[in-house]
């Protein structure tokens, strides 16, 4: 039977079961579509490194035996939309089976859906043989809870794949360390050098720019920096055992305006992809720290496995298990747009300025700064969560969007309400400067609350929780905040409030 099997963008997964066998009956299909490049204007980094997998992917499987029909950006035939370039492969190729990966995005699982009910031919879909949890296992775990706690679906995944474990209890008897892994780098301390790549992507630049594709951006389009190939990925994961790992978790949440990387592993992008799968990239870095217990303590470990099998995995099952709801949620009612400068980085704010900027040049930024710098700034001045949405979906090179609008919607913005999170994850000036060098060369002074040049988080902190007394004041998680406004005495609280609200209304010159 002659048969269309389609693979999508983020699917790049060499070990899976379809190419165990070479038939010739079987045509894989790979698309570089304007549905994709423009459902967000996305970082053109983001963009070429898509690309630039899928084609090495597709040669790939070639050069293995496979039949393969890849269509670009500028094919003649390509009409940008996944549905007509299904049905005029379908027809051209006299196809009369077709086939596809479950998608792990909601709007594209719809889109299929819709178009194999109305295909002709018979259909079927497929697992894509990467998480470690199903689509509804996380539902069914927490079925009847309002709040979905992290760390017991977490505690779950580590027994259900014996990770860091010694029978049912965890490795030396703590299941997290989390605590332990909150420091700022110290004043002269130099992180190791991040292993980059560098590949010449001008044609694809190119090719962008002649279609009129938008996007937003830097990029060094002779020195490509990102790895494409499922062997650049497990180098950069080596790389990151032998360089990384000894520090990764006691300064994973470290801050500085000097080292874009520090010691994260900058693997996001290869497994959201599926060039890398999440349990061997776990086993190999516990197997590695099993054999390297001198230089490596639990907690480094700890902390990186958390992130891949905690909390990587419960946000793609709150994406299923919330969705196609869980995008409209938004607690708080905020309508605020986005200031532009978060798309220049032109702001005196010294942190969101470094953030942003680094953003733009590299694609990327790390959790913290995602989450108490960018993310922290929306959410006390009361952005929309669809302007939020947006902007993590399209700045950074790993945003797809069960992992992005999670992660911005529900633990950034609280636009859900407490499903994620047990409380909002908001900080002042003292926060960014605990676990950050921006502070001493800002334009704003993080000791002012109030009066020129005061720190614009400060006021806008206490501003956050002063309008959103209804909502949050009977939240045993951030009582003492409310204690601490309430003790303040009146002139000084107004004089918070004035501020921030001076703030707001002048955010496009902060």
């Amino acid at each position: 039977m002659k048969t269309l099997r389609l693979f999508l963008g983020d699917q790049l997964n060499s070990q899976h079961s379809w190419f165990d066998t070479v038939n010739q009956d079987i045509t894989y299909v790979m698309m570089e579509m304007r549905q994709e490049t423009d459902y967000v204007t996305h970082h053109i980094q983001k963009i070429v490194g898509f690309f630039m997998a899928m084609r090495q992917f597709a040669e790939e499987l070639k050069q293995k035996g496979h039949q393969v029909a890849y269509i670009t950006l500028d094919d003649e035939i390509n009409t940008q939309s996944l549905p007509q370039n299904l049905l005029w492969l379908i027809q051209e190729l006299d196809i009369e089976q077709f086939e596809y990966l479950l998608p792990d995005e909601y709007r594209l699982d719809l889109q299929l859906k819709n178009f194999c009910q109305n295909l002709a031919i018979p259909s079927k879909a497929f697992d894509s043989e990467h998480f470690l949890s199903q689509r509804d296992e996380l539902a069914t775990f927490f079925k009847g809870k309002k709040t979905f706690l992290m760390e017991n679906f977490y505690r779950m995944m580590r027994k259900k794949y014996n990770v860091l474990m010694d029978g049912n209890e965890p490795t030396s008897g703590q299941w997290n360390f989390d605590a332990d892994n909150r420091k700022k780098l110290p004043k002269d301390h130099r992180p190791v050098e991040p292993l980059v790549f560098s590949k010449n992507v001008d044609d694809i630049v190119k090719l962008l720019s002649q279609s009129g594709v938008s996007f937003i951006g830097n990029i060094d389009a002779k020195n490509f920096l990102w790895p494409t190939t499922r062997q650049e990925s497990l180098a950069l994961l080596a790389f990151f055992l032998e360089n990384c790992l000894p520090q990764f978790g006691t300064y994973e949440d470290a801050m500085h305006s000097s080292y874009w990387s520090i010691y994260h592993s900058r693997l996001s992008f290869s497994l959201n992809l599926k060039l890398l799968h999440p349990l061997e990239v776990i086993q190999k870095s516990v197997e590695y720290w099993e054999q390297h217990q001198d230089t490596i303590t639990i907690a480094q470990i700890e902390g990186f496995v958390r992130q891949i099998l905690g909390w990587r995995e419960y946000m793609r099952g709150i994406y299923w298990a919330k969705m196609p709801e869980f995008a409209q949620m938004n607690f708080f009612g905020h309508d605020r747009k986005l200031p532009s400068w978060f798309w220049n980085g032109q702001t005196k704010m010294a942190c969101l300025r470094h953030a942003i900027t680094q953003s733009l040049d590299y694609a990327y930024a790390h959790h913290i700064q995602r989450l108490m710098l960018t993310g922290n700034f929306m959410l006390l001045a009361g952005i929309h969560p669809d302007e939020a949405d947006a902007w993590y979906l399209g700045i950074y090179i790993d945003a797809i969007e069960w992992v992005e609008i999670t992660n911005t919607r529900g633990m950034s913005q609280y636009a859900d309400g407490g499903i994620i999170g047990s409380k909002p994850y908001v900080g002042s000036a003292n926060y960014i400067d605990k676990m950050s060098h921006y502070c001493g060369n800002c334009f704003y002074d993080r000791n002012k609350k109030t009066g020129d040049k005061a720190c614009p988080f400060n006021s806008l902190y206490w501003h956050f929780f002063e309008r959103n007394r209804n909502l949050l004041e009977k939240n045993p998680r951030i009582g003492m905040s409310y204690v601490t406004l309430n003790k303040m005495a009146q002139n000084q609280r107004q004089e918070l409030l004035k501020q921030a609200d001076f703030y707001l209304e002048h955010i496009e010159k902060l």
